[in-house]
């Protein structure tokens, strides 16, 4: 593997990648060499297959981020960033180092932890950790929180260090949990710590788009918090319970749903299933947080606090609203949801489902008790569209011209419903067939295009500024398709999402011009703002030129 230099420059390893890419399209056989040794989707792959990928840039940086032992050219670049920092102002390497360790709710702002650039920036560093316990907290050192403790025992219990945190939660909040070569430390520390008095109900106020100064005191996070929602670590979950951490800290549960294992030590401790945990729990794909949930005496038909889940009335008709599977809502009837269940506007839930292109769902829910009925001419339509049935729904628009302006305003807002929910195909068919494509909905009032963007679905989001979607759109937050992209590329909300796709895209069809920020920040200079995005997609910005006109 090869080695960074002392200063690495990042503008060199973009270098890097780009030439790699033009060897790999020119078909050089090194260059094919080093992404199917090192490119997860070249791997096993013979020349031809690789070849036939066709790659682009942010596919070779992920190749040279892996031939420096970084699983992704993010890693890669902020480990560059935090590095030169530090050479160039040392006083901030510490502020760097606990900003990578930590994610915005703890360190400050609105970014997430970097467990594996945090480390490789401990092993270029590790006079960094001398002499602060606080930091010994964040690695693992048992031996330096022993020294510390016999010379100050009631230093468990206070806070400090340079982010102000209590010892536990520095502990617990700490991304290095999710690496092997730190876990058992950080739990013998958190041992260590419990055993000589440290309050395992220690918190800290949320620092979340914040500052440490600017702290949210009214949303404290505990160490039970780091362990369960944040680092979803069973073990020390298991230890702060037992050592009587409340498992009622208004964000354990609702954070663990990811980690099945963790959510139900949570429970077993006594844990509270109130509020929108279960609404939650039916946000993901997967159905086995709502059967322990249910497990657990969750209760089915749960009226959520308030909106946007309270919009929709119960828990099963948020999973209409969610497109979920067939075991998610079996598992609710099966625990006594009501199948006969109504949104606050009156709308049965079998009928939702059929707006939502679901037939199976209705069915099942038929299957329940629950009452069938013969949908409007407009409901047979948007449902034809939600499951992509062409020609049933091309059929109705035939025999009704003027189909799109009979619809209700909620009936329209089903075009940015289903791209929320990455039901391309039903938006694509309802694009084709008139749909006004602007209208905003989803649970942050955004465009079709604004929901297309967030996912990364780039051939969606192509479709749609082919077919009259402006990048100008605005979102319920206040910004529009740029500031979406801004944010997507950056936290990467959708596994797997394209968000240089995206980009391409929007290129393509009219962003304005746009230029490196000249005060040598990493942001873009666009519509007159500077704007921050992924290495990758700040590439695609900078690299092509503004249309003529724009």
């Amino acid at each position: 593997m090869p080695r960074l230099p002392d200063r690495p420059s990042l503008d060199h390893l973009k270098k890097q990648a780009k030439d790699l890419l033009a060897l790999y399209r020119s078909g050089e056989p090194e260059a094919l060499t080093r992404l199917r040794d090192n490119l997860p989707a070249a791997r096993g792959k013979d020349d031809e297959a690789i070849a036939a990928l066709g790659l682009r840039l942010h596919d070779a940086q992920s190749c040279i981020a892996r031939e420096y032992g970084f699983k992704s050219w993010a890693e890669l670049s902020g480990f560059v960033a935090a590095r030169n920092a530090a050479a160039a102002d040392p006083g901030k390497a510490i502020r760097n180092l606990v900003g990578l360790i930590y994610a915005g709710d703890i360190a400050g702002g609105g970014d997430n932890a970097k467990p594996r650039v945090a480390a490789r920036f401990i092993e270029e560093w590790p006079e960094l950790i001398n002499g602060d316990p606080y930091l010994a907290c964040a690695v693992g050192d048992t031996a330096a929180l022993r020294r510390e403790t016999e010379r100050d025992p009631s230093w468990v219990n206070r806070p400090g260090g340079p982010l102000a945190l209590p010892p536990l939660v520095a502990v617990a909040h700490s991304s290095l949990l999710k690496l092997p070569q730190y876990r058992d430390r950080l739990h013998d520390a958190a041992r260590l710590l419990l055993d000589a008095g440290a309050d395992p109900d220690q918190s800290t106020p949320s620092r979340w788009m914040s500052t440490l100064e600017k702290q949210d005191d009214e949303h404290p996070l505990s160490a039970l918090y780091g362990a369960a929602g944040q680092n979803h670590d069973p073990e020390l979950t298991q230890l702060l319970l037992s050592r009587g951490a409340n498992p009622n800290d208004g964000e354990s549960l609702y954070h663990s749903l990811d980690r099945p294992a963790v959510t139900r030590l949570l429970l077993e401790a006594g844990a509270r299933i109130e509020g929108t945990i279960i609404y939650r729990a039916l946000d993901l794909a997967d159905p086995e947080p709502v059967h322990v949930l249910l497990e657990h005496g969750g209760d089915p038909n749960e009226r959520a606090p308030g909106p946007p889940t309270s919009d929709w009335g119960s828990p099963l008709m948020w999973a209409i609203r969610r497109r979920r599977s067939p075991a998610h809502v079996e598992a609710l009837l099966a625990a006594g949801a009501d199948a006969e269940a109504r949104t606050p506007e009156g709308r049965s839930a079998y009928e939702t489902a059929l707006q939502f292109g679901l037939p199976e769902i209705a069915a099942l829910l038929a299957t329940h008790g629950a009452g069938t009925c013969d949908l409007s001419i407009e409901d047979q339509f948007v449902a034809a569209c939600a499951r992509g049935d062409a020609e049933t729904a091309g059929r109705i628009r035939e025999r009704h011209p003027a189909m799109i302006q009979a619809l209700s305003p909620a009936q329209l807002r089903m075009l940015p419903e289903l791209a929320a929910q990455g039901a391309g195909d039903a938006v694509r068919l309802m694009v084709r067939l008139g749909w006004p494509i602007a209208v905003a909905g989803g649970d942050w009032k955004a465009t079709a295009l604004n929901h297309a963007v967030f996912r990364g679905d780039g051939a969606l989001t192509r479709f749609l500024l082919a077919h009259g979607a402006s990048w100008h759109e605005m979102h319920g937050f206040g910004d529009n398709v740029l500031g979406t992209l801004s944010w997507a590329s950056r936290n990467g909300p959708t596994p797997g999402g394209d968000w240089v796709a995206c980009a391409e895209a929007l290129v393509a069809h009219g962003i304005p011009p746009r230029h490196p920020d000249p005060k040598g920040s990493n942001c873009v200079i666009l519509g007159g703002a500077c704007m921050p995005f992924s290495d990758d997609v700040t590439e695609v910005l900078l690299a092509a030129p503004a249309p003529v006109g724009t």
